[in-house]
C-alpha cells in the first residue's frame, strides 16, 4: 500500500485531465462553430439556390414543342402540312412481360423487326413510367385490329401525335425536302432550350434549310411531381409559338407538268422568273417518297432507294453536273461580239469538220457533210459545230472563261437551298493546279461547243438563259418568297440584283438568232414554234456521254440507252418581253430539239397561259 501511494501523484492527473477538458471544448467549440456557418450559409446565404432546388425536386420543366410551321406554294396550295397520326405507344412499368408483349404486337400487326429492335433501343433510355411509340403513322386496319385485342395488351395505348405529312410525294421532294429523327449529333449542336422535347428536325431542302423560321419557338409548363417523378398537376404554362409560315415561288401545277414531261428519261427542268429570279420549277427525276422518311423508312426500303441505279434521291436540278453541249453556243457568240473577236454577218466555212494547224485530227461537225458558209445567225439556228471550233480558238481561253463566268457558270448560284453543286467552268489554271499539265489549243476547240471539262448543273443553265433574255440583269435565284409568322411577315430571300455591261445591239443579235432556232424553218427545235402567238428564243444541245473514236460513227440504236448523248434545250419567252427562264436535261434523251424542247415548251405554254389568264381578271 505504501507503494502504491508513493506512486500516484494526483496534481499530474489533475493537469492531464484539465489539458484533455480544454482541447475537447475547443474541438466542441470549433465543431460548434462550423455548424453555425453552415447553418447560416444554407438559411440565409444560400438560401435561394437551395429552396430553387428543392422546389425542382418537387416541380419539373416540361418543354411544350411547337408546331412546325406549314409550307405552300405560290398559289397557296400546301406542300408540307402537319396532320393528326396515330402511334401505338407502350408503358414499360405497366407491361409485366416486355418480350411477349412484343411478340404478340408483332404478330397481330405484322410490325417489322427493326422498328421491334429501335423500340427497345429507345424504351430502355426513357424511365419507365414515360410511354414510348412502337408504331407510328397506323393505318385503318392497324388500329382495327388492335382495338379488337386492346383488353389483352395492358400498357399499350394508342395516342394521337401530329406528324409531317407531304400530299405531293415524289413531285416537290427534292424542293420541300422532309424531316426525320434528331440524331445524336444534330442534338449536341441544336440549341437545347428551344429543342427540348422536339424529336424531328429538317434533313433536306427547304425544310433544312429553313429549319430556324419552320421550327418555332418552344413553350414550357410547371409540372408538379412525386419522389418518383410522376406527374402530379400542372402548376402553370407558357404557350408555345408554332413556326413561320412558308410561301414559295414555286408553282406546284407546273411543276407537275414538267415532272410528268420527263416521263421515261432521268433529268431536270428548271424555269426562273426572269423579272426576279422566283423558281417556277426545280424538278428532278427521279423523285422519292419523302413521307416514309418522317416516322421511320425500313431499311429495305432506304437501301433500295440509296443503291438504285436511277439515283432518286440525288436532286440532278441542283446537284447533277453535265456538260453544256450546244446550249452553250450563244454565250459563245455574245463573247466573240462583245471582244471584237468576230462580225456578226461575217462567213466561215464549215466542210462538216475542222483541223488545227499541223494536226491530222479532225473536229466533226453534227452534220456530216458541213453547213458551207455560215454567218452567226445561221451558225447558232442550225447549231454548227465547226463555226464554234473556230470562234472559240479565234478567242482562246482566257477570254472565254472570263466571259462565261460573268453569266455564273463555275460558281454556286446561290440559291436559298443547302447542298448546290458550282460545277465547272474550265482555265487554263485550272488545269494547272488540277492535272499539272498545261492547256493545250484542242481543249480551247472543244470548249466552244460545250465539251470537255465543262460541267453545269441545270439551275446554272437556267440562271445564265435568264441573264440572256434580262439583257444582263442578273438575280440570284430563290424559293422562298415570304415567311408569315404570328407577328409579322416578311421577305423570304433578299432581292440580290446587279448588271453586267453588255453592249445591247449585240444581245439583239444573239437573241434573234435563237428565236430562228424555234420559229425558223431550219431552227433545230422549230417542232414546238407551232401554235403559238409570240416568239420563244432557245437553244437546242447534245452532250455526250462518252467519246467516239476519230473514225467511228455514232449510232444511237446499237448502243446502250445509258451510253446515249444527253438532251438539252435552253429557251425563254416571250422573246420581247420575256416572262420565264427554261433549262431542260433529259439523260440519255439524245437529241435536245425532239426530246427536251417540247418539255421546255409544254413549262412555258402553261405558265404564260396562266399569267394572261391571270392579267385578264386584273383587268
Amino acid at each position: 500500500m505504501s507503494d502504491y501511494y508513493a506512486v500516484k501523484d494526483n496534481g499530474a492527473e489533475s493537469r492531464i485531465f484539465n489539458e484533455r477538458l480544454v482541447a475537447a471544448f475547443i474541438i466542441i467549440g470549433v465543431l460548434t462553430s462550423a455548424l453555425m456557418a453552415r447553418l447560416m450559409y444554407l438559411q440565409i446565404v444560400g438560401h435561394k439556390h437551395y429552396a430553387t432546388m428543392a422546389k425542382e425536386n418537387s416541380v419539373k420543366i416540361v418543354p411544350l414543342v411547337p408546331t412546325r410551321g406549314i409550307i405552300y406554294d405560290r398559289n397557296g396550295k400546301i406542300l408540307a402540312d402537319n396532320t393528326p397520326s396515330y402511334s401505338l405507344d407502350i408503358t414499360p412499368e405497366q407491361v409485366d412481360d416486355m418480350a411477349d408483349t412484343l411478340g404478340r404486337l408483332q404478330k397481330l400487326l405484322d410490325i417489322p423487326q427493326d422498328k421491334i429492335d429501335a423500340f427497345k433501343k429507345q424504351y430502355k433510355r426513357q424511365k419507365r413510367f414515360t410511354s414510348t411509340p412502337l408504331l407510328m403513322n397506323m393505318g385503318d386496319l392497324e388500329l382495327a385490329k388492335f382495338a379488337v385485342s386492346r383488353p389483352y395488351f395492358p400498357g399499350v395505348d394508342i395516342n394521337t401525335h401530329l406528324v409531317r405529312y407531304y400530299p405531293y410525294g415524289d413531285l416537290a421532294a427534292h424542293v420541300v425536302g422532309y424531316v426525320g429523327r434528331i440524331n445524336e449529333d444534330e442534338q449536341k449542336q441544336l440549341p437545347e432550350s428551344e429543342y427540348r422535347g422536339s424529336t424531328h428536325i429538317g434533313k433536306l431542302g427547304i425544310e433544312k434549310s429553313y429549319e430556324a423560321e419552320l421550327h418555332g419557338k418552344a413553350g414550357y409548363a410547371e409540372i408538379e411531381t412525386n419522389v418518383q417523378a410522376r406527374m402530379l398537376g400542372t402548376l402553370s404554362e407558357t404557350n408555345s409559338e408554332q413556326g413561320g409560315s412558308l410561301y414559295l415561288t414555286l408553282d406546284i401545277d407546273l411543276q407537275k407538268t414538267a415532272y410528268d414531261a420527263l416521263a421515261g428519261y432521268n433529268g431536270a427542268v428548271v424555269a426562273l422568273e426572269v423579272k426576279t429570279g422566283g423558281v417556277l420549277v426545280l424538278a428532278s427525276r427521279p423523285g422519292f417518297d419523302p413521307n416514309p422518311f418522317v416516322v421511320g423508312i425500313g431499311n429495305d426500303a432506304y437501301r433500295a432507294l440509296n443503291e438504285s441505279q436511277d439515283q432518286p434521291l440525288y436532286n440532278r436540278a441542283l446537284r447533277g453536273l453535265y456538260p453544256p453541249g450546244s446550249t452553250i453556243k450563244p454565250f459563245i457568240a455574245l463573247a466573240g461580239l462583245e471582244y471584237d473577236a468576230i462580225n456578226a454577218t461575217h462567213k466561215l466555212y464549215c466542210p462538216g469538220y475542222f483541223q488545227l494547224p499541223g494536226s491530222s485530227h479532225k473536229y466533226r461537225d453534227w452534220r456530216k457533210g458541213g453547213h458551207g458558209s455560215v454567218d452567226m445567225s445561221y451558225a447558232i439556228t442550225q447549231s454548227c459545230d465547226v463555226y464554234f471550233y473556230r470562234l472559240a480558238l479565234s478567242l482562246g481561253i482566257d477570254h472565254l472563261q472570263a466571259f462565261l463566268k460573268k453569266f455564273g457558270f463555275g460558281d454556286s448560284t446561290g440559291i436559298d437551298l443547302v447542298g448546290e453543286k458550282s460545277g465547272l467552268l474550265p482555265s487554263r489554271e485550272w488545269k494547272e493546279a488540277r492535272k499539272k499539265k498545261p492547256w493545250f489549243p484542242g481543249e480551247t476547240v472543244i470548249t466552244g461547243i460545250g465539251q470537255g471539262y465543262w460541267q453545269v448543273t441545270p439551275l446554272q443553265l437556267a440562271r445564265a438563259t435568264a441573264i440572256l433574255a434580262n439583257k444582263g440583269e442578273v438575280f440570284t435565284p430563290f424559293l422562298v418568297d415570304r415567311i408569315v409568322n404570328a407577328h409579322a411577315t416578311k421577305p423570304g430571300s433578299v432581292a440580290n440584283k446587279s448588271s453586267l455591261s453588255l453592249d445591247p445591239k449585240h444581245l439583239n443579235t444573239v437573241i434573234a438568232a435563237m428565236v430562228n432556232v424555234v420559229h425558223s424553218p431550219r431552227g433545230t427545235a422549230k417542232s414546238i414554234g407551232y401554235g403559238v402567238n409570240y416568239h420563244i428564243a432557245g437553244k437546242t444541245g447534245t452532250a455526250q456521254v462518252f467519246n467516239i473514236k476519230q473514225n467511228a460513227k455514232y449510232d444511237e440504236k446499237s448502243i446502250d440507252f445509258k451510253l446515249r448523248d444527253h438532251a438539252l434545250f435552253i429557251a425563254f419567252a416571250p422573246a420581247d418581253d420575256p416572262k420565264i427562264a427554261v433549262a431542260v436535261i433529259a439523260e440519255n434523251g439524245g437529241h435536245g430539239g425532239s426530246v427536251a424542247a417540247p418539255i421546255a415548251s409544254k413549262v412555258i405554254r402553261q405558265y404564260l397561259t396562266s399569267v394572261r389568264t391571270e392579267a385578264r381578271h386584273e383587268d
